[in-house]
């Protein structure tokens, strides 16, 4: 065996009790994991580090997680009589689950999961007497195929079962709900189960949890689910389910209701109110309508309300918040609700995280919100907020707020200059779309915690100001789509997070979600470095000291009147996926550095004054005609004047502002980061280049 062998190779000897631990572990070691000073030849094996044993001496539970193991697990691991508890979670094993782990005459808790095993589960033979077993986690694996049947028929003490982020197919397995009269916990969660909930779950008389979200799940929420009136947990995100919640209020023991990114209708009925010692409901994502009902407001141990992407209508005061003391999240964010801001919400002293965003409020901010002391995340993008001076005036006392989402709102204002006193842990800050005049303002300067900062589709005039270089954690900075002139500034070049790799380990309090379906952001430092100057008036040459912005992932200068050459220093920009100089005044050839941004995936440098040839290998010759368009002095295979053709004719030149929509939709630096960090901005961007935008589609998982 791999362990025994590798024991000789490292020249102790194994006696006896020790060679039956050998046995146990048969995995090929990788000893980083910190074992080598404990497992030592002439120690007791009861002493080695991850060991335990009874008072005779016999190994009882074995817990190697997190220790750098490799290898496949061996079956002589089932023949250790006296074994209950084996944890090998989190490691490197490969190979399959050996059946004699599942046939244990004494194993009672297996941990594999976080491993990279592979292979399907293999059926118990029919004639196996009755394992012992009760706690099986097998998630984060690569697991494939069926569940088998016969095989939990012989798990008569099975509790739970883990088998979530596998690839699990066929539809969920219910046996162990007819086999094991206390089976609780039934996690399959990111498999690829399809079909039907199954209606034999009324069998599951015991059961506490059932999570089956993300899969291929379809059809309706079956009467029988309903009947299983021990549930606390019922969390089926992610799938295809359809129909309403009428049978909901039997389930009068839950704690969690999740059935976020359904296809469920109808409205939540009044009945939700029996539900008392609901903490957690999640139905976003859905096709629901109708009124909230003020039976909500008996839900009084409710902490997480999250209905985002539905369309529910009525006003939102027919809830009494004053009774839901100990909400923390409300998230309402694209819903047809009207009115305004019921003034109960003010009594939740404990919110932390409050989403109105694109309803068709009337808001006008009440004092009062400054009793929530807690508030981190305030998000009231298009709620037809106006006088942005007393706005921020009043929001600047939420001595908490991290996150401040205000966009579309405030319409043709003026950007207030004032004597700021508050906002000091704020580090995401957008005020896009509002067509606000006026310059950048001075009191920006002092948000120092500042990170992400979002002023994008407005009519702000006037330069850059110095004082941007001190903003020391601003990383994300769009202000496309202005009136801004000037040169671009050298403080620019100087923002300490544009040129590192540091990161800001901070926290939104809702998750913000990128476009791809399971991905989702609750810290901003996970977010691209972007650098958006992108539909200003602009002019002077691009700073040679651009290359000093390493850590830039998305630079955009379209759009503007620069002039000059493209400055080589541009090249060492080595982490840049995006870059679009597009629809300026640049001359000279196009630097061959380019070629080595191994990680640029969206590139244009059309509609400018550019010679030479393109070239034909490499990552620049990787992008269509359409990047390079516009340049009627450059030649190559991709576009239409062909070098050292005689025949070719000319490309025509689009003027920047005819460009305008057209060549920043279709490059767009974002369109990588299609939503960036506002998935609650705007249903559709003008511009793809305006990043603290998104994309949104009801029915995505954003």
């Amino acid at each position: 065996m791999e362990t025994l062998s590798y024991s000789h190779r490292n020249g102790f000897s194994i006696p006896s009790f020790g060679l039956a631990v050998v046995l146990l572990v048969a995995l090929a070691l990788s000893w980083d994991g910190g074992l080598t000073a404990s497992w030592r030849s002439g120690m007791d094996c009861c002493r080695w580090e991850g060991i335990t044993c009874s008072p005779n001496r016999t190994v009882t539970d074995v817990s190697l997680a997190s220790r750098g193991l490799e290898g496949s697990i061996s079956p002589f691991v089932g023949n250790l009589t006296g074994l209950l508890r084996l944890n090998l979670s989190s490691n490197s094993l490969s190979g399959g689950l050996p059946l004699e782990l599942l046939s244990s005459s004494s194993i009672i808790e297996l941990d594999v999961s976080f491993n990279r095993l592979t292979g399907s589960l293999h059926e118990l033979p029919s004639s196996t007497r009755v394992r012992p077993l009760q706690v099986l986690n097998i998630s984060s694996n690569l697991f494939t195929g069926r569940f088998p049947t016969t095989t939990w028929k012989m798990m008569k003490s099975l509790v739970i079962l883990n088998a979530s982020t596998n690839s699990f197919t066929g539809q969920i397995p219910i046996t162990p709900c007819l086999s094991a009269p206390s089976f609780a916990v039934l996690e399959l969660s990111f498999n690829q189960f399809s079909g039907n909930i199954p209606r034999g779950l009324n069998n599951c008389t015991a059961l506490k949890l059932l999570n089956a979200g993300y899969k291929n799940l379809s059809g309706t929420l079956p009467d029988e689910l309903f009947n299983v009136t021990s549930l606390e947990h019922l969390s089926l995100p992610s799938n295809f389910l359809e129909g309403a919640l009428n049978g909901i209020s039997k389930l009068t023991t839950l704690i969690t209701l999740d059935l976020g990114g359904n296809e469920l209708s109808g409205n939540i009925p009044d009945s939700i109110g029996e539900l008392k010692r609901l903490e957690e409901l999640h139905l976003d994502h859905n096709n629901m309508s109708g009124r909230l009902p003020s039976a909500l407001s008996n839900c009084t141990n409710l902490i997480t309300i999250d209905l985002k992407n539905n369309y529910f209508s009525g006003e939102l005061t027919e809830v009494n918040f004053s009774s839901l003391a100990n909400l923390k999240k409300l998230d309402l964010l694209y819903n047809n609700l009207t009115g305004t801001i019921p003034e109960t919400i003010y009594s939740c002293s404990r919110l932390t995280a409050l989403r109105l965003s694109h309803n068709n409020f009337h808001v006008q901010l009440s004092e009062r919100i400054g009793s929530l002391k807690f508030l981190s995340f305030l998000s009231l993008v298009g709620c037809s907020l106006t006088d942005i001076t007393r706005t921020l005036q009043i929001l600047w006392t939420l001595k908490s707020l991290k996150t401040l989402l205000i966009g579309f709102n405030f319409m043709q204002e003026t950007m207030p200059e004032l004597s700021i006193d508050g906002f000091e842990n704020l580090q995401v800050l957008s005020m896009n779309d509002c067509s606000l005049s006026g310059t950048v303002p001075d009191w920006l300067s002092k948000l120092t915690n500042l990170g992400i900062l979002c002023l994008n589709n407005n009519q702000l005039t006037g330069q850059i100001p110095d004082w941007i270089r001190s903003l020391n954690f601003l990383f994300y900075l769009d202000i496309s789509n202005n009136n801004l002139t000037g040169e671009i500034p050298s403080a620019l070049m100087d923002m300490s997070m544009l040129k590192s790799d540091k990161t800001t380990p901070k926290v939104f309090e809702l998750p913000i979600y990128h476009t791809s379906p399971y991905r989702q952001y609750l810290m901003p430092s996970g977010f691209p470095k972007v650098l958006n100057l992108g539909m200003n008036n602009f002019t002077g040459m691009i700073p040679e000291t651009i290359g000093q912005l390493k850590a830039v992932t998305s630079l955009n200068l379209s759009s503007n009147k620069l002039s000059g050459e493209i400055p080589e220093p541009i090249c060492d920009l080595k982490n840049l996926q995006t870059l679009d100089l597009s629809g300026n005044f640049l001359t000279g050839t196009i630097p061959a550095a380019l070629n080595n941004l191994h990680f640029l995936s969206k590139f244009s440098i059309s509609n400018n004054d550019l010679e030479g040839t393109i070239p034909t290998t490499g990552q620049l010759s990787t992008f269509p005609g359409s990047s390079f368009d516009g340049n009627p002095k450059l030649c190559g295979t991709m576009l239409v004047n062909h070098c050292g053709s005689t025949d070719a004719g000319p490309v025509s030149i689009v003027s920047t502002k005819e460009i305008g929509s057209e060549v920043i939709f279709a490059i767009a630096f974002g369109a990588f980061f299609v939503v960036g960090f506002l998935y609650d901005q705007i249903a559709l961007p003008r511009y793809f280049g305006n990043t603290c935008n998104c994309y949104h589609h009801p029915q995505s998982t954003m």
